[in-house]
């Protein structure tokens, strides 16, 4: 199984070039994930095409339908893996121990966004992935998981 991780595209819309990096990384993923700031109703939607989109909102989702529709945190299950998503909160610096107690480690994986740095870490227990950000710098992260639920990150630049 293959799960595209992204966050912090702070996108007005969407462009060419996210239609590109779509077609070639996130479309043949089996879920993909955003960790929050899509920013607008019109990448919301274009990333709805996915068959498993799961996001979640960030501090600059301030659409009243984004808003309404995307919680701040959540847990689901993503084949063997129980997966929390959330944007973060606070100092940038305590963003990945803050996420870590917030889910702590009934989670097999917590997908994060806020501080557009990567991160592939362990915190307290709790396997940590920041994909770093789309929009700013072009970051993306794939995991392949496998039957048993061990998993295996690759970071992706696209620009």
């Amino acid at each position: 199984m293959k799960i595209a991780v992204i966050s912090d595209t702070h996108l007005d819309d969407t462009p060419e070039w996210i239609t590109a990096v779509y077609s070639k990384w996130l479309a043949p993923a089996d879920v993909l994930i955003h960790c929050g700031d899509i920013t607008s109703i019109s990448a919301w939607s274009y990333f709805m095409q996915h068959r498993r989109f799961i996001c979640v909102r960030g501090n600059c989702d301030w659409d009243a339908r984004l808003v309404r529709e995307l919680e701040p945190m959540i847990t689901v299950q993503v084949g063997p893996l129980t997966v929390g998503v959330t944007h973060g909160w606070g100092p940038r610096s305590q963003v990945p121990v803050k996420v870590a107690q917030a889910f702590g480690p009934s989670c097999d994986l917590v997908c994060y966004g806020h501080t557009h740095r990567r991160d592939w870490s362990v915190v307290e227990g709790v396997q940590l992935l920041n994909p770093g950000s789309l929009g700013e710098s072009g970051s993306l992260a794939e995991i392949t998981v496998s039957d048993q639920g061990d998993m295996d990150c690759r970071f992706i630049d696209v620009f």
